[in-house]
């Protein structure tokens, strides 16, 4: 079979799929789920036609998928592909370019450039920030801590990237109690420790608390580390007050943003990142609220040259001009290039259409809440962003309303432990969510709730056993 046909029948297959998504569960079934069982196997010892190769993984993968790109998934703070991400992004393996270099894409160096002007004009970041596209929130956060950890050290005199950890002045990291795992991995990667943090309590809402900020001295190296967004509430840090401190003692304020920093592209929801601009870098995610395909991420760092002293590399071979080369700038030197999907997004929505596809979606996680509410549930934060955390009672009850969703497939929303009580999570981060999407959840939920045994039969068969 010739590539062009192959292509062809590839792209007949991902049509299907995608048009499936609005009648089939959201969950894979467990037959489906069992028949990956037909994808192993010996390795063969002859070739074998690359049709049949497609229609196995076709007829076998789709049906085991969680349908994350559909209107209808509310986990994990995942967003779906928007049509023309998911055409950039074909075209972009087609081109199958190594955005390493610019001798080895010239056409991903430049669209990686363009779209770094794109984005930072849009979260509303100074433009001369200097910036890498990574795989995702956890890879900006290590990138943009790189830096930290390389101007702090430097400043005290130490360069860290040639005699490493060892014997260097101690670093000082500051972060919120609700600081997501990514970023404490982040941390650990990089030498830093996720045990040696100074951790700040946080307010009700998960937001850290300026006023027990600890001292810092000036000329002690330190990093303080700031959410937007906060994972389970959407709530943000008050990043303005806390900038202004640390920046008085000469710490490095990164941010935490991977999905909350695309607040800054609504005008409706632009004060929640006040001050944010402040801070010395920033990390994000694409694949989230941008609603580019997997993976995306963006490491943001103020000062240029101190991202490029942390990620540079040299070699005999490498032929660099006077053009920014993207692999000084990230952990990778070859990558696949990234930038051409958030380009075509951001150039097909324009300022118009990315706020309103972040102002839509949190309208709609209002309207979960308000209808959940309404149903008699505890809505267990204040919705502000596109976080709705829901109570079903007792956390024995909401575990089991949580698990019984999922398997009756309508919509799929995930769990979390939130304050000390277990808590249904549902985030909107998809373009293609409608109303009547959120009103089919919010019903199949409720259904789903009130076809459990009540709390109280549940304590009485506790109590006969």
């Amino acid at each position: 079979m010739s590539l062009k046909i192959l292509l062809e029948h590839a792209a007949r297959r991902a049509n299907r799929y995608l048009d499936d998504l609005q009648t089939r569960g959201v969950a894979p079934t467990s037959d489906a789920l069992r028949r990956l069982g037909e994808l192993d196997g010996d390795m063969r010892s002859a070739p074998i036609d690359a049709s049949t190769v497609l229609a196995l993984l076709d007829d076998v993968g789709s049906p085991a998928t969680v349908a994350s790109t559909g209107p209808r998934y509310f986990g994990f703070v995942i967003g779906g592909s928007l049509p023309v991400g998911l055409a950039a992004s074909w075209l972009a393996s087609a081109w199958d370019q190594n955005a390493g270099l610019v001798a080895t894409s010239p056409v991903a160096a430049a669209i990686e450039e363009i779209a770094l002007k794109w984005s930072l004009d849009v979260l509303r970041l100074p433009a001369t920030t200097g910036g890498a596209f990574v795989t995702g929130a956890t890879m900006a956060n290590f990138t943009g801590l790189a830096a930290a950890r390389h101007a702090v050290l430097a400043a005290a005199g130490w360069d860290v990237e040639q005699d490493g950890l060892t014997g260097a002045p101690p670093v000082t990291v500051v972060v919120g109690a609700e600081a997501h795992a990514s970023l404490l991995k982040a941390l650990a990667l990089l030498g830093l420790g996720r045990n040696t943090v100074v951790t700040v309590p946080t307010d009700a809402q998960g937001r850290m608390r300026a006023d027990h900020l600890p001292a810092l001295a000036p000329g002690q190296p330190a990093i303080v580390c700031l959410q937007a967004g906060n994972v389970n509430t959407g709530a943000f840090d008050p990043a303005r007050e806390v900038c202004a401190r640390a920046h008085a003692a000469d710490a490095w304020v990164h941010v935490d943003g991977a999905f909350g920093l695309w607040a800054a592209a609504a005008p409706a929801r632009a004060h929640l990142v006040d001050g944010v601009a402040d801070a010395d870098s920033w990390a994000t995610d694409a694949h989230k609220w941008l609603n580019v395909p997997y993976d995306s991420g963006l490491a943001l760092v103020r000062e240029p040259a101190a991202l490029r002293a942390a990620m540079a590399q040299s070699a005999a071979y490498y032929i660099s001009g006077a053009q920014r080369e993207p692999m000084e700038y990230t952990p990778e030197t070859s990558r696949r290039a990234r930038g051409v999907e958030i380009w075509a997004v951001l150039r097909s929505l324009g300022r118009t259409g990315l706020a309103d596809l972040i102002e839509r979606t949190c309208a709609l996680a209002t309207r979960f809440a308000d209808g959940l509410r309404g149903a008699g549930y505890e809505i267990l934060n204040d919705v502000v962003l596109n976080q709705v955390l829901v109570s079903f009672g007792t956390d024995e009850r909401t575990r089991q309303v949580i698990a019984a969703v999922q398997r009756d497939g309508t919509c799929w929303c995930g769990g979390t432990r939130w304050h000390g009580r277990d808590a249904m999570r549902i985030s909107v981060s998809n373009w293609a969510t409608t109303e009547d999407d959120v009103d089919q959840s919010i019903a199949a939920i409720a259904r789903v709730a009130a076809s459990l045994p009540s709390q109280s039969a549940i304590g009485m068969s506790s109590s006969a056993r």
